[in-house]
């Protein structure tokens, strides 16, 4: 088998792609973040995100809640995984083999989605993953994740990060990790992961996301 057809083989069978993520340095501004093109490969992708619920539904849902085919069910498991686990913390330097994980997914966003914010002060990382076909509103800067070099305004911002092509996004989280995005109202399909402390607040979360878990079983 020459070289191009092992890339196109191993595209086809790896979910994802922990090399690229070992290669590209942790960039620092506005605040510690790596992002991952094709973290996803666009073989495995392809079989993805056919399997994913189609709905135009907003808010937050565990896994456990929806619908997924086989492939779209191994990403799950994968991303809760030890391998992305170690991965992470070596890219960090971060000790994560006692922080609990949680993992859900928006299948679509609102008007109201996007405001600038930083994340719960019991999520130690953010791991986001984005597995959305490129369109025109994405080009159009809709729906693209902005880290932000402040609270006060979406257009100060360092990075963009398209909600495409299996991108992956991952920071710690700190009081300064603003960030959000322009105003984008249709299906965006993002998985976010994440590592969480281990106090009262992370165990409140959750409860609360396994019960939610319960609720909306299934979509």
């Amino acid at each position: 088998m020459d070289h191009a057809a092992a890339d196109l083989d191993r595209s086809a069978t790896q979910i994802l792609d922990y090399a690229a993520l070992a290669r590209i340095p942790v960039a620092q501004s506005p605040f510690p973040h790596v992002v991952v093109p094709h973290f996803v490969p666009p073989g495995a992708l392809a079989r993805i995100y056919p399997q994913l619920p189609k709905l135009d539904r907003g808010g937050s849902f565990p896994p456990e809640a929806l619908s997924l085919g086989s492939d779209a069910a191994a990403l799950m498991a994968e991303l809760e995984g030890p391998g992305l686990r170690s991965a992470i913390g070596r890219k960090f330097g971060l000790a994560l083999d006692d922080s609990p994980t949680m993992l859900t997914m928006r299948l679509a966003t609102r008007e109201k989605d996007g405001q600038i914010h930083t994340d719960s002060h019991a999520k130690r990382v953010t791991v986001l993953l984005y597995l959305n076909p490129p369109g025109p509103a994405f080009a159009d800067q809709g729906g693209c994740l902005r880290l932000l070099r402040s609270a006060g305004d979406l257009d100060d911002y360092e990075v963009e990060v398209p909600p495409t092509d299996g991108t992956l996004l991952v920071f710690p989280n700190g009081p300064d990790t603003f960030h959000g995005h322009r105003t984008y109202v249709g299906p965006r399909h993002s998985i976010q992961l994440n590592y969480m402390t281990n106090d009262a607040r992370a165990r409140t979360e959750l409860r609360r996301h396994r019960l939610s878990a319960l609720v909306k079983r299934y979509f």
